[in-house]
């Protein structure tokens, strides 16, 4: 993969670092980290673009070529019509729930959706820890798959150990920070293509449709749901934010995260053509930035690293809550931490990091295509709300066809 790095640093370094420094101060303002709404906007809004931000320009290069624009769109336009549905039933909940009679169907898609969370977070935690210690690697040039693997395997040692005996919500912290930064960070990158492509023309010569049928381009970006996960996360913030910030906050972050990722797309496709027919590569990013500015590629390491081990923090609780929870409390989340994260290395050393995304992808479209029934269910008890139900159903299905037909890129 070419690589082409600035050999001094230049006046568009300058502005990048200005641009970041701003942004973070005008981010690290007390009325901005105090506020109820963006408090709850940032938690989704980190999951989504945590991750799938740092793989998205190389898994689209090869998938959809110069369709890359529209494939994101298409993404992106899911997980809205995911995000609908989920706020449809949370809805309900608020409003209507106590005034109905128990139903054991919707309460037991409930619950099963619940621990299909729990496993979907497993294989979460595992790719964000396998892609921050590939990005930590290579930005002190000693990467190797292999070495990835090593030290990923002994982040998540550490933080099963360091969970059972000390727990993990003190490290939950580190997601208010680490969001900003990658926030800012992100816009910089965006501003940093926006000059790459007015210098160098808006060229997308050698970006062309990929050497693959229909069927097996949508089955890839059935893998590729990961990058558009997290949304999710809203509606278990039921103890800290009323039902209506969570439902409206959600909505923004997805709109925010689909605006990120559209721009992104657009903007890097002149540079996506190096990244066709290559195998893909989770620190690719790195090598695009430093195309673009010499500062780049260390502000991307320093964000992917804290924003992937946050998230990887906030999924291991995630995941030990909600097994906690389903057991009625039997068993305790921190016993839990060292069992989950001995999973994730498990399953680290059976896999690479795209069959990961594919993995969790079909894991959390499991968990997608269960939420879609309820709201299917519920909307079928209105006779006003049939046509909602029909729609609902159909995101079931497609979901379902996610689970069964999703591939890896490099299958």
């Amino acid at each position: 993969m070419p690589s082409i790095q600035p050999r001094d640093f230049s006046l568009l370094d300058a502005v990048l670092i200005v641009l970041t420094a701003i942004l973070l101060y005008l981010m690290f303002r007390p009325n901005v980290r105090q506020s109820t709404f963006w408090q709850a906007t940032v938690t989704p809004l980190a999951s989504i673009i945590g991750s799938g931000f740092l793989v998205v320009v190389p898994l689209l290069a090869n998938i959809a070529g110069h369709w890359a624009w529209l494939a994101i769109l298409v993404i992106c336009l899911l997980s809205l019509w995911l995000g609908h549905a989920m706020r449809f039933t949370m809805e309900w909940e608020e409003t209507q729930s106590q005034a109905q009679p128990p139903d054991p169907l919707r309460m037991g898609l409930d619950r099963f959706a619940d621990v299909a969370l729990a496993f979907a977070y497993v294989i979460s935690i595992t790719f964000y820890i396998r892609l921050m210690a590939g990005f930590v690697l290579t930005g002190l040039d000693i990467y190797s798959e292999f070495n990835a693997d090593v030290l990923a395997t002994l982040v998540l040692a550490g933080i099963g150990i360091y969970g059972l005996f000390k727990g993990l919500h003190g490290l939950e912290k580190l997601e208010t920070y680490s969001v900003s930064i990658k926030l800012a960070i992100i816009v910089a990158l965006l501003a940093g293509l926006i000059w790459h492509d007015i210098g160098q023309g808006y060229s997308l010569a050698g970006l062309t449709a990929p050497n693959q049928n229909l069927a097996q381009s949508l089955a890839q970006l059935g893998g590729m749901l990961l990058i558009v996960q997290g949304f999710e996360t809203s509606k278990y913030l039921g103890s800290e934010y009323p039902a209506k910030v969570r439902m409206q906050s959600m909505i923004l972050a997805q709109r925010l995260a689909a605006a990120i990722y559209i721009s992104f797309v657009v903007l890097a496709m002149p540079l996506m053509s190096q990244f066709v027919g290559s195998e893909p590569n989770e620190t690719a990013i790195i090598a695009l930035s430093g195309q673009i500015t010499l500062i780049l590629p260390v502000l991307l390491v320093i964000a992917a690293a804290m924003s992937q081990f946050s998230a990887a923090i906030a999924d291991t609780i995630g995941a030990g809550g909600v097994v906690e929870k389903e057991s009625r409390h039997h068993l305790p989340a921190r016993r839990l931490y060292p069992v989950i994260t001995a999973l994730s290395i498990a399953l680290l050393w059976s896999s690479n990091i795209f069959q990961l995304v594919t993995y969790a992808s079909k894991a959390f479209a499991f968990y997608y295509m269960l939420q879609a029934l309820i709201a299917a269910r519920l909307a079928s008890h209105e006779t006003k709300k049939a046509n909602q139900a029909l729609a609902f159903l159909c995101l079931a299905v497609l979901m379902l066809l996610v689970v069964l037909f999703a591939v890896p890129v490099e299958a």
